[in-house]
């Protein structure tokens, strides 16, 4: 069962200029598009943020993975909304201006690449693209390794590459035997081997 996000967001009465709203780790925000200004958008300014589904029959899915500067546009929301989790400590302005105009939508974009990481066969394979794609768009090198800031749970890695918690769990245990990801103690984030993350399938310019 999906739990209930923290709170609402609704449009602020008058003409006000934006303000940042701040999310710790774990939280999430429900927007719904019946109680937003048509031609607004949600702008992330700090941390990474994760955008998925509130409705109960897609159990949480995740559409998309944002970070500073990505905007979700919410006069393109479906009639329940989106939810908004805070993956590190987050920042956003709820009233931003909505700019692109190439038509560029993040949220589109990485839809497709969670879409196109389901397709691959393998749990195996699923589950380095999916390592990979995570880091090359939200990570950094840092010497020897690749940081990713935060971590996903099992289940949740489970749910964006269509396996179970179990074998997820198998899986990543058999990546860190090959010593390509460590889990440092008292740190929130991820260290994975540059070859796991060049290597990774689907692997973009």
């Amino acid at each position: 069962m999906l739990a209930p996000p923290a709170l609402t967001l609704q449009p602020p009465a008058g003409r006000v200029a934006p303000s940042a709203v701040r999310l710790p780790v774990g939280q999430s925000v429900l927007l719904h598009p019946g109680l937003r200004p048509g031609a607004s958008c949600l702008e992330v300014l700090e941390g990474v943020a994760r955008v998925y589904c509130p409705c109960e029959e897609t159990e949480g899915m995740t559409l998309a993975f944002l970070q500073a500067g990505d905007q979700l546009r919410t006069d393109r929301l479906c009639s329940d909304g989106v939810c908004v989790e805070a993956l590190t400590p987050l920042a956003f302005c709820s009233e931003a201006v909505p700019q692109g105009a190439d038509g560029f939508d993040p949220v589109n974009e990485w839809t497709l690449q969670l879409l196109r990481i389901r397709h691959l066969g393998q749990a195996e394979q699923r589950l380095h693209a999916l390592l990979g794609l995570l880091v090359r768009r939200l990570g950094r090198r840092c010497g020897p390794w690749c940081e990713l800031p935060f971590r996903l749970t099992h289940e949740r890695i489970g749910e964006l590459i269509g396996t179970t918690r179990v074998t997820t769990t198998r899986l990543m245990s058999r990546i860190r035997a090959a010593e390509l990801v460590q889990v440092p103690p008292g740190e929130v984030g991820l260290r994975l081997a540059p070859a796991l993350v060049e290597s990774a399938p689907l692997a973009l310019a």
